[in-house]
């Protein structure tokens, strides 16, 4: 399962399930957004062509980062670019999300590990504006 966060036609987040499971290479991410994701499933003997990345001069406007959990349960709460709540969801260890614009903050739910790929180099403290998460009585949370 591939789910698309969205709120007023402005994409949030990408989550991968640890339950996709089809063949071949799948793009989740329009070709648009300064972080690209993938999916990909191939069979034992498949071969890759090697390859080397061309240098590319590329404009980064908002940092767009990408979690793989590898074990526990993390809530994940979505905020609008003005920093109000929207909703939430629960990742279990194997899901992916990509978080592509508006505000995100979480609860790990279970021991969590988890691996986080962004742009960078890191801007320190002009990195992200840190604000009051969501109460816990108004969480709207899907699973």
């Amino acid at each position: 399962m591939i789910e698309r966060i969205v709120h007023n036609d402005l994409l949030l987040a990408i989550i991968i399930s640890h339950r996709f499971d089809e063949g071949g290479i799948h793009f989740v991410t329009p070709e648009n957004l300064s972080q690209q994701l993938a999916y990909m499933k191939y069979p034992s003997g498949k071969e890759i062509p090697p390859h080397v990345h061309n240098p590319v001069t590329r404009e980064v406007q908002h940092t767009q980062e990408v979690l793989f959990l590898r074990k526990g349960r993390l809530r994940v709460d979505f905020y609008d670019g003005r920093k109000e709540y929207l909703e939430s969801r629960i990742l279990e260890a194997g899901d992916t999300i990509l978080f592509a614009s508006g505000g995100h903050g979480f609860e790990v739910l279970e021991d969590l590990e988890m691996i986080e790929v962004k742009q960078g180099p890191y801007a320190g403290d002009h990195d992200k504006t840190r604000f009051e998460a969501v109460d816990k009585k108004q969480l709207k949370v899907e699973e």
